[in-house]
């Protein structure tokens, strides 16, 4: 007789798989034309199927202990940021670490240097009764910005039209190198709190700042980036081998920025090293010469397994995130965490890259300083900075009891960087779309109002219709032209059939002529003979390129951008 199932296994199995099949149903309507990122909906859906909603997904019973379930998470954001910082590396151009290094510089310095202490200052000021040492902690972890959240304003038919290229790929290397860089904040804070705390350890702040240059700064950070560096370049000259020896096929070859990723994790966990920051130097040095980068420019496997990644660990967050603890806490009223989540996102970041946006070049206005300011997402970076800090203050014992003055520290820390996470992910995610909405609403009320006064006249005017081929007064000319010319061919038999006029088309915000040379001929010698005094109107239809062969569905991405550019500056 059948029987269910209903195993632990087989709920999460479903509940992911049914999440991705209907987000990606109404995928490109959510984040072309409603501008939401995939983090915020899969952050939702989290919500919804978590033991505070619909209870079908229980990490902390799957895991059995808060501890475990703390590894998993820790384990899970390193997995995902390890990935997403090789492919963020790989997307830059070639060199473009050593070309850029001046305005990361001041990105990576003092702006980070401003950030961390900006936060700290205002956690210490609105959480009662933590000391500034204690603030520093907090401060730290949403200290880097975030890369998978930055992905909403660097890739998309918003970042296609909005943000200018090099001001992506510079929003592209900041979230990825900062990633990284948030070591020497935090332990900076922890190393302090260890040794010269309460009850701190023999060593005092000489100790301190001995581990801290020495173990942080020297095994942590440069070697990460040495590391890095020799893997992504051997990794390279390795393909490079196999490749012109045909050892390697299409599959394995596109995948190899994947396994990589998972390698560099693995190996610096393995030495404990910064396997974030090694990540991104890897993924960078691997594309040095461009081969890869523009090898794989049109391939959509990367894509595709970021967006996997990027819906799991959301939904994953959404299911774990403690949400009663925003509530019921023992640390911060939620009056103050509400406010202390607005000045973060206010003062964290938009002033500092606003003073200093004229070093940077590929900040031009400043509309683009305060975009740049603004958009500094906290997500899957605090999370994981988050449970280093609470792996660090659990070793913090006396006869087997977490010392008394940083018993309190777990929670001031747990409770306020996942709210952090939690406003940035929402006001971030929301942000493009409430801003368009902002923009458009009024001018569509003003044209509906402005539009009935006018209906009588528009209506005598031609109609004009996008995706279908209108008659116009330029197309109008040069038919009748044309079939005059027709009659009486030069050289050949009069009555001959009219030729068909070229259309015209419109793509972006170009008028083109199906066959430039022969309408540009036509119109130039119309207009030496006076007979097209004046152009009125233009009326187009959209051309899409045609689809590769073999592909009988073009996707509406793929009509709405033409493909994959590439640049003057990818080609070189």
């Amino acid at each position: 007789m059948p029987t269910l199932a209903l195993t632990n296994f087989n709920i999460v199995v479903s509940v992911l798989g049914g999440w991705v099949s209907l987000f990606g149903l109404v995928s490109y309507l959510i984040k072309e034309n409603f501008y939401l990122s995939e983090a915020l909906i899969s952050l939702l859906a989290g919500v919804v199927v978590s033991p505070s909603a619909a209870n079908l997904v229980r990490p902390l019973e799957y895991a059995g202990s808060e501890e475990n379930l703390s590894a998993i998470t820790l384990y899970f954001s390193r997995l995902v940021l390890g990935v997403q910082l090789v492919l963020a590396g790989v997307q830059l151009p070639s060199r473009y670490l050593k070309k850029q290094w001046k305005p990361l510089s001041v990105l990576l310095g003092p702006i980070m240097v401003a950030m961390w202490i900006a936060t700290s200052l205002l956690v210490w000021a609105l959480v009662p009764n933590i000391s500034f040492l204690h603030a520093l902690v907090v401060g730290s972890c949403v200290t880097p910005t975030d890369p998978v959240l930055s992905n909403v304003i660097v890739k998309g038919k918003f970042a296609d039209h909005n943000v200018p290229r090099d001001l992506q790929r510079m929003i592209i290397a900041e979230s990825g190198a900062n990633d990284g860089l948030g070591y020497p904040f935090l332990f900076f804070a922890l190393y302090l709190i260890k040794y010269t705390g309460g009850v701190g350890e023999e060593g005092g702040a000489g100790m301190a700042m001995g581990l801290w240059f020495g173990e942080t700064w020297g095994y942590t950070i440069i070697l990460s980036v040495i590391y890095g560096a020799v893997v992504g370049w051997v990794a390279k000259e390795l393909l490079h081998w196999a490749e012109e020896r045909k050892f390697v096929d299409r599959e394995s070859f596109l995948v190899f920025a994947i396994s990589l990723a998972l390698f560099i994790v693995g190996t610096c966990g393995m030495i404990g090293s910064d396997d974030v920051l090694a990540c991104f130097i890897a993924g960078n040095v691997f594309t040095w010469d461009d081969w890869f980068r523009l090898e794989t420019i049109d391939d959509s496997l990367q894509p595709t397994i970021d967006m996997l990644l990027n819906v799991s660990i959301f939904m994953w967050y959404g299911a774990v995130c403690p949400w009663h603890s925003f509530l019921d806490n023992g640390v911060i009223p939620i009056y103050r965490l509400i406010a202390l989540g607005i000045l973060v996102l206010l003062f964290r970041r938009l002033p500092w890259v606003f003073a200093v946006h004229k070093f940077i070049p590929q900040i031009q206005e400043v509309r683009q300083a305060i975009f740049v300011g603004f958009f500094g997402p906290v997500g899957v970076s605090a999370v994981f900075y988050l449970y280093i800090t609470l792996e660090f203050l659990d070793s913090l014992k006396v006869d087997g009891k977490q010392r008394e003055d940083v018993e309190n520290l777990d929670e001031v820390v747990r409770v306020v960087v996942w709210f952090l996470a939690i406003c940035s992910i929402i006001v971030h995610g929301l942000s493009i779309p409430l801003g368009k909405l902002g923009f458009y609403l009024p001018r569509t009320l003003s044209g509906r109002v402005s539009g009935a006064a006018s209906t009588d006249r528009d209506a005598a005017a031609p109609p004009f219709r996008l995706g279908s081929r209108a008659t116009t007064f330029v197309t109008d000319r040069l038919r009748s032209r044309r079939n005059s010319t027709d009659e009486t061919p030069p050289g050949g038999a009069a009555g001959a059939g009219p030729s068909p006029i070229n259309p015209v088309y419109r793509i972006g915000g170009t008028v083109i002529p199906a066959n430039p040379t022969a309408i540009s001929t036509g119109l130039s010698s119309g207009r030496d003979s006076g007979q097209l005094d004046s152009i009125t109107a233009v009326a187009v239809t959209v051309g899409s390129p045609p689809a590769p062969a073999g592909r009988t569905i073009r996707f509406p991405d793929e009509e709405a951008h033409g493909g994959i550019l590439v640049d003057e500056e990818d080609k070189q």
